[in-house]
C-alpha cells in the first residue's frame, strides 16, 4: 500500500500567467469611468445654484479632499460625513455592512510622480474605494454644532492675511467689506456685527488670496470665487451661510469644459484650505493660553 496520500486532494490550480496589459486597460478603464463621473457632476453643479450650494458643503466637510473628490462624494453620497476605507475602519474596530460592501464611493488617489517618455514628469492616480460611517458598523452620531467665540474667530479670519485691513466709515453701495487691488488693501465698514463683519470680510479677504495666487484674475471670476470661498469658510467655523444665493456667471465657464471646471473648483478649494488652515493654527494658539490658566 502506498504511503503517499497526495491523491485524496484536489490538486491546486496553477497560476496563471500575470496580464501586465489587461490588468493596465482594466485600471485605465475604471479611472476613465471615475473622472467622467466628476466631469459630470461639475457640468450638473454649474448648471443650479442650488446643486452648486451642495458641491459646497460637501467641500466644507470634507476640506482635506480635492475638488474632483469631492464631485465625487457629491455624485455617489452627498450625505457622507467620514470616510474611510476598509483597513480604516477596520483599525476603528468596526466593518462595513455586508449590503453596502458593493457601494463604494470611488475616489482618485495619487500614486507618485513618474516621468513621461518626453522627460517630463507626470502624477500618476489610483482609483480608491471609500466608506461612509453610516456603512459601517460603527454607531453614527449627529454632527456637534461648531461654535467659536466671534471675537476669536474674526482674530483667527485676518491672521497672517493676505493685505492689510482697514475699517471705514462708507463703502460704495452699501457694501460691508471691499478688496481694492491697485492698493492691495480691504476695507471695512464701520459697526458692522459679528456675521456681517465675518461674511463681507472672508470674501474680500479670499479675493486678495485669489489675487495673489491666480494668474488670470477678473473681478466677475474672483467675485464670484470669494464667495464660494467664504460660504465654505462659514460652514466650516459654523458662521451663518443662510444668507448666500449661487449663480454661476458666465465668466467662470468661459471654456465650457469639464476639466476647466474643475480647475476653477480647485481654485475655490485650494483658496478656502489655505485660509482656513491659518484660521485653526490661529484659534489654537489662542486655546492654549487659557488652558495653561485653567491649568494653574
Amino acid at each position: 500500500m502506498s504511503n503517499n496520500f497526495d491523491d485524496i486532494f484536489e490538486p491546486a490550480p496553477q497560476a496563471e500567467d500575470f496580464d501586465k496589459e489587461a490588468w493596465a486597460a482594466k485600471k485605465k478603464a475604471e479611472r476613465d469611468e471615475v473622472y467622467a463621473l466628476a466631469d459630470a457632476t461639475a457640468e450638473a453643479v454649474c448648471a443650479d445654484g442650488g446643486k452648486f450650494r451642495d458641491y459646497l458643503d460637501v467641500q466644507a466637510n470634507f476640506r482635506h479632499y480635492s475638488a474632483t473628490n469631492a464631485l465625487l462624494i457629491l455624485a455617489t453620497k452627498p450625505d457622507a460625513r467620514r470616510l474611510g476605507d476598509k483597513d480604516f475602519w477596520r483599525d476603528q474596530g468596526v466593518y462595513i455592512k455586508r449590503q453596502e460592501f458593493g457601494h463604494p464611493i470611488k475616489i482618485v488617489e495619487s500614486n507618485g510622480e513618474y516621468t513621461r517618455d518626453d522627460g517630463s514628469i507626470g502624477v500618476s492616480y489610483n482609483i480608491k474605494r471609500v466608506y461612509d460611517i453610516s456603512q459601517t458598523t460603527a454607531r453614527t452620531r449627529a454632527p456637534q454644532a461648531v461654535s467659536h467665540d466671534a471675537r476669536a474667530l474674526l482674530n483667527a479670519l485676518i491672521y497672517k492675511r493676505p493685505a492689510p485691513v482697514q475699517s471705514v466709515d462708507e463703502l460704495p453701495n452699501g457694501m460691508n467689506a471691499v478688496y481694492d487691488r491697485e492698493q492691495n488693501a480691504v476695507f471695512v465698514r464701520r459697526g458692522l456685527s459679528a456675521i456681517d463683519l465675518f461674511c463681507g470680510l472672508s470674501k474680500a479677504l479670499a479675493q486678495a488670496e485669489l489675487a495673489r495666487t491666480g494668474e488670470e484674475y477678473t473681478e466677475e471670476n474672483a467675485g464670484f470665487k470669494a464667495q464660494c470661498v467664504s460660504y465654505i469658510l462659514g460652514k466650516e467655523f459654523g458662521a451663518d451661510v443662510t444668507g448666500y444665493a449661487f449663480e454661476v456667471p458666465a465668466d467662470f465657464l468661459r471654456a465650457d469644459d469639464p476639466q476647466t471646471i474643475r480647475t476653477e473648483l480647485t481654485d475655490i478649494r485650494d483658496t478656502a484650505y489655505d485660509i482656513s488652515s491659518r484660521m485653526m493654527r490661529s484659534l489654537e494658539q489662542s486655546k492654549a493660553p487659557r488652558q495653561s490658566e485653567q491649568e494653574r
